[in-house]
C-alpha cells in the first residue's frame, strides 16, 4: 500500500498541470451539463467535446511521459464510451 501511494504523489508531483487541466475542464464540463440541463443537443454536444477532449488528453499525456501505445488510446476511447453510455442513462428523464 505505501508503494502505490508513493507511486501516485510521485506521478501527481511529475504530471500536476496535466491534472490540473484535466480536473479544470471536468468541472466546465459539470457546470456546463447543469447550465443546459433539459437541453438534450447542447447536452450531447457539450458531452462529445468533454469526451474528445479527454481522449486527446490522454493521448497528450502519454506522449510527453513517453509511453503512448496503441492499448493506451483504445482504453482511453473505451473509457470515454462508457462515460457516454453512463451519463446517457443519468441524463434521460
Amino acid at each position: 500500500m505505501k508503494h502505490l501511494l508513493k507511486n501516485i504523489k510521485k506521478e501527481l508531483n511529475r504530471h500536476i498541470f496535466d491534472y490540473l487541466i484535466l480536473i479544470t475542464a471536468g468541472v466546465f464540463f459539470l457546470i456546463s451539463l447543469n447550465l443546459f440541463k433539459g437541453e438534450k443537443l447542447s447536452e450531447f454536444v457539450i458531452l462529445f467535446v468533454f469526451i474528445l477532449f479527454y481522449i486527446i488528453w490522454g493521448v497528450y499525456h502519454h506522449l510527453t511521459d513517453k509511453s503512448l501505445h496503441l492499448k493506451t488510446v483504445l482504453e482511453y476511447i473505451l473509457i470515454a464510451f462508457i462515460i457516454v453510455y453512463l451519463l446517457k442513462i443519468l441524463i434521460q428523464p
